[in-house]
C-alpha cells in the first residue's frame, strides 16, 4: 500500500523540527534533599513573616462597632408593620471613643443574617438599564419589573428594591454644653469601575425628565433622581449609596462603606477621644427576617480593614510548611544515617 506522502496527501506526522518533536533545550531541575528542604523552609518563612505582619497590622487598627437594632427597639417594632412605611422614627445612641482614631476614619453599616448571595436575588437586575442605555428595559428584574399599572420600575430588580436606607449622622461633644456635627463625605466610597464603567445616568441635562414615565421601587421613599437633595450630582444611577449596595456581598453578615470622615478643623488628624452620638433615621427593617443592624467606625492600614483571617491563614500555612519541612528533614537524616551504617 502506498503511503499518504507518495499519494500526494499531507502527512499526519508532525514536522521533524525541535519544537514539534519536543526536543527544545529545557531546564530539568535535579531535586536533592537540600534544595527541597531549602524551598520548604524559605516558603514557610515567607508565609510566617507575612502572617505576623498582617496580624500586627490588624491589631493596630482602631475600631468601634455598635449594634443598634435592640437599642432602637421602638423603631424596630414600628418597622415590622408595613402600614407604618412613611412614618418617621429617629433614634439617638451615645457612646465613647476611648482612644484617638488617627488618620482616615471610615463609617460602615453592618447587616447580620441578610443573604445577598441568593442566586435569584443576584440575577434580579438589568445592566443595560443601570448603564442608562434603556431605562425602560426591565428584563430579568422579576418580581420588581413593573407596577400594577404596567409602569416600568427604575431601578428594577430585587437588589435595588431592598437598598439600605437608614440615614446616620455622627456628632462630637467636646464638653457637656457643646455639640459638633462631624463632617461626613459620600464621595470616593465606591469602586472606580462601578462609578465610571458599570453605572451611568441617561444622557440628559435634567434627570427628572430623563426618568419621566417610570416608577420608583416599592420599598423606596424617593425616586432615584432625588436620592441626594444636597448634592445634585450624586443622584440617579451614579448615587454612591446605591452603587455600594448594588455590589452584592458573599456572606450573610457583611459591612458596606457608608461615609468617610472629612478631615478638617478639629478632625484633621482623625477622630479625637471623647463623647459621641449617632443620630439615626431608622427606615430599614431587619427584625422581620431575624436580622440585626450595626454601625462600624474604623481606621485602615496598608492591609485594609480589621480582619485577622488572612493573617491567621498565612501563619497557619507557614507553620504547616515548616512542620512538613522538619518532618522530611528528620526522615532524610534517619535514612542517611541508616545508609551510612550499612556502608560501614
Amino acid at each position: 500500500m502506498k503511503s499518504r506522502k507518495s499519494r500526494g496527501l499531507p502527512s499526519k506526522m508532525p514536522d521533524n523540527t525541535a519544537f514539534k518533536q519536543q526536543q527544545l533545550p529545557a531546564w530539568r531541575p535535579h531535586l536533592t534533599p537540600r534544595t527541597v528542604l531549602s524551598g520548604f523552609f524559605t516558603t514557610g518563612a515567607f508565609f510566617l513573616g507575612m502572617g505576623i505582619l498582617l496580624i500586627l497590622s490588624a491589631k493596630s487598627i482602631k475600631e468601634i462597632e455598635i449594634t443598634y437594632t435592640d437599642i432602637c427597639s421602638n423603631c424596630s417594632k414600628l418597622r415590622e408593620n408595613a402600614s407604618n412605611f412613611y412614618k418617621e422614627c429617629n433614634c439617638s445612641i451615645h457612646f465613647i471613643i476611648p482612644e484617638k482614631m488617627p488618620g482616615n476614619v471610615y463609617m460602615y453599616y453592618k447587616l447580620h443574617n441578610f443573604y445577598q448571595n441568593y442566586h435569584q436575588y443576584i440575577m434580579s437586575r438589568n445592566n443595560r438599564q443601570l448603564l442608562g442605555e434603556d431605562i425602560t428595559n426591565v428584563e430579568n428584574c422579576a418580581p420588581f419589573q413593573r407596577t400594577s399599572n404596567g409602569i416600568p420600575i427604575v431601578p428594577c430588580g430585587a437588589i435595588a428594591n431592598s437598598m439600605f436606607n437608614d440615614t446616620i449622622l455622627l456628632s462630637y461633644y467636646p464638653n457637656s454644653s457643646t455639640r459638633i456635627n462631624v463632617p461626613l463625605l459620600s464621595s470616593d466610597i465606591t469602586w472606580w469601575t462601578d462609578k465610571h464603567v458599570k453605572f451611568q445616568n441617561p444622557k440628559s441635562s435634567n434627570l427628572s425628565s430623563a426618568f419621566a414615565g417610570t416608577a420608583k421601587p416599592p420599598y423606596w421613599r424617593k425616586p432615584i433622581y432625588q436620592l441626594d437633595q444636597e448634592n445634585p450630582e450624586n443622584n440617579g444611577f451614579l448615587n454612591s449609596d446605591f452603587i455600594v449596595w448594588m455590589r452584592a456581598a458573599a456572606l450573610p453578615t457583611f459591612k458596606k462603606l457608608y461615609r468617610r470622615i472629612h478631615r478638617i478643623q478639629q478632625f484633621a488628624d482623625g477622630l479625637p477621644a471623647g463623647n459621641y452620638s449617632f443620630d439615626i433615621a431608622y427606615n430599614f427593617p431587619v427584625t422581620v427576617f431575624k436580622g440585626e443592624k450595626g454601625i462600624v467606625l474604623s481606621t485602615v492600614t496598608w492591609s485594609g480593614g480589621k480582619n485577622f483571617f488572612l493573617g491567621i491563614a498565612y501563619t497557619v500555612t507557614g507553620a504547616m510548611t515548616w512542620l512538613a519541612a522538619f518532618s522530611m528533614m528528620a526522615v532524610h537524616l534517619k535514612l542517611k544515617k541508616k545508609q551510612e551504617s550499612l556502608q560501614h
